[in-house]
C-alpha cells in the first residue's frame, strides 16, 4: 500500500494533464461558423420510470425510479438531458427540482463556453450529481446539434468499436431468474446482482440455462475479504469475467488485498464517483465503473476515462435505470471502454426517447447529432 500512497502524493501532474484537454479548444472553429443569438433557457419536469421487473439488490428493492427530464434551448435548438435518482444516490424529485430552480443559464449567451457553464453549475451546491448531470447532458446534446455532429465523432471515437452491453439479472427467486435469463437471449454477457446469502444459488440457476459469460455486481455485499477471495475463485470457475464493488467502499485495504489476489479483475463502482476518486482507486481496484449520474455528466466522465487509461486501469461504462436519453449520452464514450453496462432503458416500460440501440447485444451508436436522441 505504501507504493500506492506515494503514487497518489505525486500524481497531481497526471490529473492536471487530463485538464489540458478542455472543451473550449474543441469548439474554436465551430464558434466562428455559428453566430447564434439570445441566452440559454433551462426547462425541467419530473417523471417516474416503471420497471418491467422488481429491481432487487444486495440491500434494497424497487419497482420504479424517479427521474427529471431537462431541456436547454438556444436560438430555437433544444438539447435534452436527464437526472436519474436511484435511492443510494440520495437525490429525489424534490432535491433535483430544488437544485435546478437555482440554475440560471440566462447569464450565458454562448453554449460553447461549456467549461465555464458547467463549472458554474457544479459550484452552486455540493452534491446534487444527478441534477448536475441533467444540465451537462442537455448542454452536450445542444452543442452537438449546433455542430451537426454526434459526440462520439466530436471526440474522435470509432463507433464500430463499441462493446457488447451486459443485461442485468437482479436478485430474485430461481423461477424469476430463469425467466429473466430467457428474456436476455439476445445479449452476449449477463450482469448478475449478488450480495445476499443466495449468491451461489443465483449463479447455479443461471448456469442451468446458459453458459454465456457473466459479470457480477455485489453492491458492497461481502464484508470478509477471505470470503470474497474464495467467492472470486468459485465465480471464476463459473465463467465470471469480473467482480464489481465486491466489498464496502470504506474497506480500502481489504479491497486492495483482494484485488492483488483475485483471479478476475475488480471494478470500483460506489467507491468511484468523480474524477478525484480515480486516483484513490488506483491499485485498490483493477478498474472503474463510470456513470454519468455519479460524476455530474459527460464532461467529467470524459476526464475520468482519460485518466483511468493513463493509469492503465480497466474502464466500464455503466448506468442507472434511465431513459434512452441518458443511456445515449453515456454511449458516446462506449468506443473507448472495456465493458459496457448500458441496459438501463431496456429495463423500463415507459421510455420517452429513442436513441442508442442494442443490436445483437452490441451497443450501436447512430449518426444523429448531439447525443443521438429524439422524443417518442
Amino acid at each position: 500500500m505504501s507504493g500506492r500512497r506515494d503514487f497518489i502524493k505525486t500524481s497531481g501532474l497526471i490529473t492536471g494533464a487530463t485538464m489540458v484537454m478542455g472543451t473550449d479548444n474543441l469548439f474554436a472553429s465551430a464558434k466562428g461558423k455559428y453566430a447564434g443569438k439570445g441566452s440559454l433557457k433551462l426547462r425541467f419536469r419530473p417523471y417516474t420510470l416503471n420497471l418491467k421487473h422488481a429491481f432487487n439488490l444486495a440491500t434494497s428493492s424497487r419497482t420504479t425510479t424517479p427521474v427529471v427530464l431537462t431541456e436547454i434551448e438556444y436560438d430555437g435548438i433544444i438539447g435534452y438531458g436527464e437526472a436519474s435518482m436511484p435511492p443510494y444516490l440520495g437525490e429525489s424529485h424534490e432535491s433535483v427540482l430544488k437544485f435546478l430552480s437555482k440554475v440560471d443559464l440566462s447569464r450565458f449567451d454562448d453554449p460553447f463556453q461549456m467549461e465555464n457553464i458547467l463549472h458554474y453549475v457544479d459550484g452552486i451546491e455540493d452534491g446534487n450529481k444527478a441534477a448536475k448531470a441533467s444540465v451537462d447532458i442537455a448542454l452536450h446534446d445542444l452543442t452537438g446539434k449546433i455542430m451537426k455532429q454526434p459526440w462520439h465523432r466530436i471526440w474522435g471515437y470509432d463507433p464500430s468499436k463499441t462493446p457488447v452491453t451486459s443485461f442485468t439479472i437482479g436478485i430474485d427467486t430461481p423461477e424469476v431468474v430463469r425467466q429473466k435469463v430467457k428474456e436476455a437471449d439476445p445479449y452476449k454477457i449477463l450482469k448478475v446482482k449478488l450480495g445476499r446469502d443466495t449468491d451461489k444459488q443465483m449463479i447455479e440457476t443461471i448456469r442451468e440455462i446458459t453458459d454465456k459469460p457473466l459479470c457480477v455486481d455485489v453492491n458492497q455485499g461481502w464484508k470478509d475479504r477471505q470470503f470474497a477471495l474464495d467467492m472470486a475463485h468459485w465465480l471464476k470457475e463459473k465463467g465470471v469475467v469480473f467482480l464489481e464493488q465486491p466489498m464496502p467502499k470504506e474497506q480500502i485495504d481489504d479491497m486492495a488485498w483482494l484485488t492483488e489476489r483475485s483471479p478476475v479483475p475488480t471494478i470500483g463502482d460506489e467507491s468511484v464517483q468523480r474524477l478525484d476518486d480515480v486516483l484513490r482507486a488506483y491499485k485498490v481496484y483493477s478498474g472503474i465503473n463510470i456513470k454519468l449520474m455519479k460524476c455530474t455528466g459527460m464532461r467529467e466522465a470524459h476526464k475520468m476515462l482519460t485518466l483511468a487509461r493513463a493509469l492503465g486501469m480497466k474502464v466500464m461504462m455503466g448506468c442507472m435505470t434511465e431513459t434512452s436519453c441518458a443511456i445515449s449520452a453515456a454511449a458516446q464514450l462506449a468506443p473507448m471502454v472495456d465493458w459496457a453496462d448500458l441496459d438501463g432503458a431496456l429495463l423500463i416500460s415507459n421510455d420517452v426517447f429513442k436513441g442508442t440501440t442494442v443490436v445483437n447485444g452490441k451497443v450501436t451508436l447512430n449518426p444523429s447529432p448531439g447525443i443521438g436522441v429524439s422524443k417518442l
